[in-house]
């Protein structure tokens, strides 16, 4: 239980409901900041603005899965006002509140360092992205479906990575019939991959490897499906980039060859918001109940 424990969320989308859920029935003190056009209630939460007095009282500060922009703004979807998290806000934390967020930009990190507070990056968490890898999955499969006028059983698709996210996408596209090219980088992948009856290529080879695709997903966050390889791949095929932004593919140049490419980050929150705030709210809840307790058995 978290008794006793103040736990301020700011910001976010639809997944941050489950989180809100998830900790009033620990019995944790909640207050919303940028919920005021929140239609659903919960019992014993508190809504409140932007104030350095608040922070003072805060033990956990839960950003959005994209934490803030580069100028320290975060967004929600249930407010029409701006928020941005400054330098007064955070320098009234305590010493021991920790911020938890998606992912982390480098202002939100330096912003927290200069004043001493930890930031938790959920997304570089193993069981958090292998959770995640599933609703991502499931939304890459719903993109191709509705973009293409083929079936996944007997496409020739490819997948680029062969990650926590590669992984999932490989297998799902087997388990629906696909033949599955996946390009890796490691030795030990593209054993795996052999093993588990893909048809591994190293990500160096790529130029041959995409002459006959239908499908390529992309999970690797550096430029990889550059112009020269765009220029083998057939014009049917339909590319998928599932990497973080700006992604792995030059889309500039697949448009000019007439080749649809779609950038894809995010996909759980889009296409599964309740689970993947399931996620977040299982994970974070845990982390924060071992944090409290451990705190208190030091004391």
């Amino acid at each position: 239980m978290l008794t006793g424990i103040s736990v301020a969320i700011m910001g976010g989308d639809a997944r941050q409901l489950e989180v809100i859920q998830k900790f009033t029935e620990l019995d944790a003190t909640v207050t919303l900041i940028g919920f005021d056009n929140l239609g659903r209630q919960f019992s014993g939460v508190s809504n409140a603005r932007l104030d350095p007095l608040l922070f003072q009282t805060v033990d956990v500060l839960i950003l959005p899965a994209v934490g803030t922009d580069d100028s320290g703004q975060v967004e929600s979807i249930f407010s029409s006002e701006e928020m941005r998290l400054t330098d007064d806000l955070i320098s009234s934390l305590p010493k021991h509140a920790k911020v938890y967020t998606g992912m982390a930009k480098s202002f939100l990190k330096k912003l927290c360092a200069a004043h001493g507070i930890e930031v938790v990056e959920l997304f570089e968490r193993d069981d958090i992205a292998i959770y995640n890898s599933i609703p991502t999955a499931e939304g890459a499969l719903m993109m191709a479906i509705q973009n293409t006028d083929i079936t996944i059983h007997g496409s020739v698709s490819m997948v680029l990575g062969f990650g926590r996210t590669g992984f999932t996408m490989a297998k799902t596209l087997q388990g629906l019939g696909a033949t599955v090219k996946v390009g890796v980088r490691k030795p030990e992948h593209f054993a795996r991959a052999w093993e588990m009856g893909f048809q591994p290529f190293y990500t160096k080879d790529l130029y041959p490897e995409v002459g006959n695709i239908d499908l390529l997903f992309n999970t690797i966050p550096t430029m990889i499906v550059t112009a020269q390889v765009i220029t083998n791949i057939p014009h049917r095929a339909l590319i998928i980039d599932l990497a973080s932004k700006p992604g792995g593919t030059d889309f500039r140049f697949a448009e000019k060859r007439g080749i649809k490419a779609m950038l894809a980050p995010g996909l759980p929150g889009i296409v599964a918001p309740k689970t993947a705030g399931r996620i977040m709210a299982n994970t974070l809840s845990q982390l924060i109940v071992e944090d409290f307790k451990d705190r208190s058995d030091v004391e």
